[in-house]
């Protein structure tokens, strides 16, 4: 069991590993910034794999939950926000910059829990808070490569994935598994790309891409759906195999190494602040991995 849950959790650290460091490719070194057809393109792969998976009986999906899309409507909306601010915050951002503001969306989901649902804070989890916001509030100001659009897209991806997360916990339609949200999120993530596509701009200007003939644009965006896909799917078994503590000290482990190697593949400058503010994030992440352990 343990050999088994050790693999699932290095499945995913691959995963989470080479996804962030696909689209990373495709977005600031081949620099396709065109979010509607490259977000519309994973999610019309994880869709499609999804739906494959469950007519060859690999996952399992509840087939009557048109009652529960109304409900779950507004967390679909959010993760269209979610993957269209992160692929533009991420474009222009360094990984390690972008995990780091990614992670306030912790600090939303606890001042949700604590204000709103007056839930007992830990020390450990409060110190975690504002550990994440100090070091993602000092960022800007010790960034050599800043980039003010990058923030800003940044910001509303994690008040996206805050927002979210707060929804599942609080929604949770109990005839909706992951599996079936995931699924309904695809499903209105194509259809809402592809209208959205022309309007923003993106359609016209992918045709004046100056890499749409060469091969490894074709060869990383279709890397970049399959392990989007992958990575979705070792997140819910991750999380559905293990205890909170345990799947969060794995994805605080899959961060690291993949912020760390980000910083040895791609330009990145960083000053000796700006080191100390992914530091302080790291600690901050490390504390809230560690109250999650202890149950709180």
């Amino acid at each position: 069991m343990c050999v088994s849950r050790y693999l699932v959790g290095l499945t995913f650290c691959a995963c989470y590993l080479a996804s962030y460091l696909t689209n990373k490719y495709v977005l600031s070194v081949l620099k396709f910034t065109y979010p509607t057809l490259f977000q519309g393109w994973q999610t019309l792969i994880g869709g499609l794999l999804l739906h494959v998976s469950w007519k060859l009986g690999w996952v399992e999906i509840n087939s009557n939950f048109r009652s529960d899309v109304c409900a779950w409507l507004p967390a679909s909306v959010l993760f269209v926000g979610i993957i269209y601010a992160g692929s533009r915050a991420l474009s222009r951002l360094a990984i390690p910059v972008f995990l780091t503001l990614h992670n306030v969306a912790e600090v939303i989901i606890c001042g949700y829990q604590k204000c709103f649902q007056k839930e007992k804070t830990s020390p450990a989890k409060i110190c975690s808070a504002l550990f994440l916001l100090t070091a993602a509030g000092c960022l800007p100001f010790n960034d050599s490569q800043f980039d003010p659009d990058g923030y800003f897209w940044a910001t509303i991806h994690f008040f996206c994935v805050g927002a979210h997360k707060i929804l599942q916990k609080s929604w949770k339609p109990t005839r909706l598994s992951d599996f079936d949200q995931q699924y309904l999120n695809y499903l209105f993530s194509v259809v809402l790309l592809a209208f959205a596509s022309h309007p923003t701009g993106d359609l016209l200007g992918f045709l004046e891409f100056p890499f749409l003939y060469f091969y490894r644009f074709h060869s990383s965006c279709c890397a970049s759906g399959f392990l989007g896909f992958f990575l979705m799917f070792s997140t819910v078994k991750l999380k559905s195999s293990m205890a909170p503590g345990q799947g969060a000290a794995w994805i605080f482990f899959a961060k690291v190494i993949t912020a760390g190697s980000s910083v040895l593949l791609f330009d990145v400058t960083l000053t000796r602040a700006a080191v100390g503010c992914l530091l302080l994030g790291g600690v901050g992440e490390a504390l809230l991995v560690l109250s999650k352990k202890k149950g709180s």
